[in-house]
């Protein structure tokens, strides 16, 4: 079975920003972060009582709630094997984002909603790749599946040590929640074709095989990045590390490009030929002894349009 996360070297890890030219290109605003301020003791307001600060901060159970409905777990196939990974729907034409690495060179992609008796699966099909972030779209018929569209807030706007949740289908286990927070910003790592991704977030949320797609989310509930690899030591083909606890999720301005790039057209598809001897992109394995880089699936599905009014909803 093929892994769905990434692996490299932690010391390609390193990395600069990226700009947000992107937002602004698809009507982005500005995230606005609430801290929560404990009254000094005996500090009054204008009516003599405790003055109350303004708190959007949700629980990790109140963010489960709010956003599972919109993450889905993707089932792939191919004749070189099976592949796991999680979606995150975009709009309620039910136009889903993940990872190009696991839906790439695939003949047969399902999504499933919901988990044990009352999951239900539906074919989708490939939209169009970006494979220099490895971005991709996929869409389904999203009647009677219940799927809402999360809201990507911009990255910019994250700072270390600010708490994080992902949620996914690790090793097959759909909508799974880990928590953690921040641990970096401004990375960068190698997509599947060693193209560089920049302004990458490092996190250490815990993420899996199966994680792969999945959003990033924030402590108000909106999706700040697309979890795509971990650092990992081990090596061989066969291998299916667990969590280190350094994870990357490709930041939101960077998902906002590669949607406008898909629906116009312009991505860039998966190059890598299809066969039953071609190098598959897996989730995380061990580091490569002479690159940091990854190698990427097999060739790329159909480009068709995305609709006319599909794409990233771009929060406050």
């Amino acid at each position: 079975m093929r892994r769905s996360l990434a692996h490299l070297l932690v010391a390609a890890a390193l990395g600069s920003g990226i700009g947000i030219a992107a937002f602004a290109a698809m009507g982005g605003g500005s995230t606005t972060r609430t801290v929560t301020a404990a009254t000094p003791s005996g500090a009054k307001g204008n009516a003599g009582q405790a003055r109350a600060v303004a708190n959007t901060t949700l629980s990790a159970s109140q963010i489960y709630s709010r956003d599972s409905a919109g993450v889905v777990a993707i089932m792939a196939r191919s004749g070189q094997g099976a592949d796991e990974g999680t979606g995150i729907v975009l709009d309620e034409h039910g136009l889903i984002l993940t990872n190009d690495h696991v839906v790439a060179g695939d003949t047969s992609i399902q999504i499933g909603v919901g988990t044990g008796s009352s999951k239900a699966t539906r074919e989708a099909k490939l939209v169009g790749e970006e494979a220099n972030h490895d971005l991709a779209l996929i869409q389904v018929n999203p009647s009677g599946l219940g799927l809402k569209a999360l809201t990507i807030a911009r990255s910019d706007s994250v700072h270390v040590g600010d708490p994080v949740y992902a949620i996914g289908s690790p090793y097959g286990l759909e909508e799974t929640l880990t928590k953690g927070i921040v641990s970096a910003v401004d990375r960068e790592i190698q997509a599947p074709n060693r193209s560089q991704i920049t302004g990458v977030l490092q996190t250490d949320a815990a993420l899996n095989p199966g994680n792969s797609g999945g959003p990033l989310i924030n402590s108000e509930g909106q999706v700040i990045g697309v979890n795509s690899q971990i650092a990992s030591d081990r090596g061989g083909e066969q291998s299916q590390p667990g969590s280190t606890g350094v994870g990357f999720a490709i930041p939101s301005a960077t998902i906002a490009e590669a949607v406008q790039k898909i629906r116009s057209g312009s991505g860039v598809p998966s190059s890598r030929e299809a066969g039953p001897n071609a190098p598959r992109f897996g989730g995380p394995q061990g580091v490569e002894q002479e690159s940091p880089s990854v190698e990427a699936p097999g060739p790329a599905g159909g480009e068709e349009e995305a609709p006319a009014n599909g794409g990233v909803v771009i929060g406050p």
